[in-house]
């Protein structure tokens, strides 16, 4: 299905998909009600030449294999109920993303890294919330920067007492930039520490030791060398007894996905992905099912990695992945559907009967997870509703995440318009990372729409009814459908991408802040900043600088 790429993309694409058989960077291993994800960190692997992964430290290869890692165990292993993180080397636990690779990285690529890092660490406590799957960091070395906000992701700390060992974030001192990942945020909103300890944390590069950082609540326990590994199993066996998914279910296996690249842009079953590079605009077009879906367990799970909803968003989530790493000037993108609107609501039935279902109930999750990344893409999200449409139900999501939704009016051929449709599945089934729904957001809260639009769930409802219910920004008729499009894709393009990506992130997200919120907001604004800073990326910069021997030099203007 590969054809010929471009040079550029050829040798630049990056890839999202691996297998247990191709790991370089971690250890995989089950038994029973416990997962056991051992990072051992190969120095030589880099994703791209030019430095080594030494001390446990990752770069964007090391995150691909753990966010594949993850969705095994949540697909292939439905008896694990803790999940163990860890390292397979003595004394070191991780040391945190590689600085030399942050050093020659471009900005775009640094934020990207964090961007996908942060996701990943997210949708972890998105597993602990909605899906029972628990997670504990067994920290059995010095745990530093990235590696310690890997720690902060999961459900509980055990750090090993070795009197040398230590946690730390240290950013800011040594490297004149903040913590990546969500560390900062982790430990006040999650860990609840105290803004002056957090303050002296966050400062001192030596990190603390066990004891403090129990008593600081860095950590959950600890315990000495000789009783680690037996703390290791209590705590796991303790925290997969507070789970409920199921101890004896067979799991499905996730097979490699079928992609197509050529210049055109990435081509799967159900998503397809067209990039106009000239016009810096992407067309990704999600089709529904082709034919009659399963409605009971036994005929969904014959169907495993095949079963429609399943499929398409791996699909979605890979094609959401490739154009934001490898098409970074492509900076608008047109949402699409194709398809049948009663055979989508179907699917959302059937997902809603069978939402207690182990495999069904993970379905959910891949879908929810994959939503949210569109959330907080730096892209225009364009939402094109005309002839064909299926945005129903799961899919009308993709619409209501999108900043502005064109649909198309037929007013002499009625029959023929577009359609959309809302089903149960569109009022908490998936929300935001500010933990609403996409419609509670889009209504800034306001109740009365929200009970408005659930009063016509499964109804059909064309450019009129969309509009009057607030679900659509514009409704063109078919004079003015191509000229009203095409003028709204040329506008935006034209804009400053920079501009476009703070103003979109304003308002995309309504309502009191949350923990993810603030992590893609507030602390993702502010790194944004500083990794642009001569401070942290200049020639002297302390990012530049570090491992030389030479003490950075600053500007010490505060701005």
């Amino acid at each position: 299905m590969q054809a010929t790429l471009t040079k550029t993309a050829a040798a630049e694409r990056i890839s999202f998909g691996t297998d247990p058989d191709r790991y370089v960077h971690w250890r995989m291993s089950v038994d029973g009600a416990v997962a056991t994800l051992a990072m051992n960190v190969n120095e030589d692997k880099g994703l791209k030449p030019g430095y080594k992964l030494k001390l446990n430290s990752y770069d964007l290869g090391v995150d691909i294999e753990l966010y594949d890692a993850l969705n095994r165990i949540r697909f292939e292993h439905p008896q694990v109920r803790c999940v163990v993180l860890t390292s397979a080397r003595e004394r070191m636990f991780c040391s945190g993303a590689n600085i030399y690779m942050l050093g020659q990285s471009s900005h775009g690529w640094k934020v990207n890294f964090c961007k996908f890092t942060n996701e990943t660490r997210n949708g972890m406590e998105d597993s602990s919330r909605h899906d029972g799957l628990k997670f504990l960091a067994a920290v059995n070395g010095t745990c530093a920067g990235g590696g310690y906000e890997v720690a902060l992701a999961c459900d509980e700390i055990l750090m090993i007492d070795d009197r040398s060992s230590t946690v730390s974030l240290p950013e800011v001192p040594l490297l004149g930039v903040l913590p990546g990942t969500g560390g900062l945020t982790r430990i006040t909103d999650k860990r609840k520490v105290r803004r002056d300890l957090a303050d002296f944390f966050c400062t001192t590069s030596e990190g603390v030791r066990a004891d403090r950082a129990k008593d600081w609540g860095l950590v959950d326990h600890s315990a000495k060398p000789q009783a680690f590994a037996q703390a290791v199993q209590e705590h796991a066996a303790r925290l997969a007894s507070a789970s409920e998914r199921p101890a004896d279910a067979r799991g499905v296996a996730l097979t490699p996905l079928k992609c197509g690249y050529d210049e055109h842009g990435y081509h799967y079953e159900f998503v397809d992905a067209a990039v106009d590079r000239a016009a810096r605009t992407a067309t990704l077009t999600v089709s529904g099912p082709a034919e009659a879906q399963p409605d009971s367990i036994e005929g969904i799970l014959k169907a495993g990695v095949a079963w429609w909803p399943l499929q398409m968003a791996r699909e979605l989530d890979d094609a959401i992945l490739m154009l934001r790493t490898n098409e970074t000037e492509v900076g608008t993108w047109q949402l699409k559907t194709r398809g049948d609107i009663d055979a989508v609501l179907a699917v959302d039935a059937v997902l809603a009967r069978h939402r207690a279902h182990w495999f069904v109930r993970a379905t959910l999750g891949m879908l929810r997870r994959t939503l949210a990344r569109l959330d907080v893409t730096s892209r225009t999200l364009f939402a094109i509703i005309d002839q064909g449409s299926c945005f129903a139900g799961t899919l009308a999501e993709l619409a209501l995440s999108a900043d502005r939704g064109y649909m198309l009016q037929l007013p002499d051929a009625p029959e023929k318009a577009p359609h959309m449709a809302l089903s149960e599945l569109n009022f908490g089934t998936y929300p935001m990372v500010n933990r609403l729904t996409r419609l509670a957001t889009r209504y800034c809260g306001r109740e009365e729409p929200v009970e408005e639009a659930r009063q016509v769930i499964g109804e059909k409802l064309d450019a009129h009814d969309a509009a009057r219910l607030g679900i659509v920004t514009f409704t063109p008729d078919d004079l003015d459908w191509d000229e009203e499009v095409r003028i709204a894709l040329e506008e935006r393009s034209s804009l400053s991408p920079d501009a476009l990506t703070g103003m979109e992130a304003n308002l995309r997200f309504t309502g009191a802040e949350t923990m993810e919120t603030r992590i893609f907001a507030r602390l993702s604004a502010w790194q944004n900043w500083i990794f642009n800073r001569p401070n942290a990326v200049g020639e002297q910069g302390a990012l530049k600088v570090f491992g030389s021997g030479t003490k950075a030099k600053f500007n010490w203007e505060r701005i």
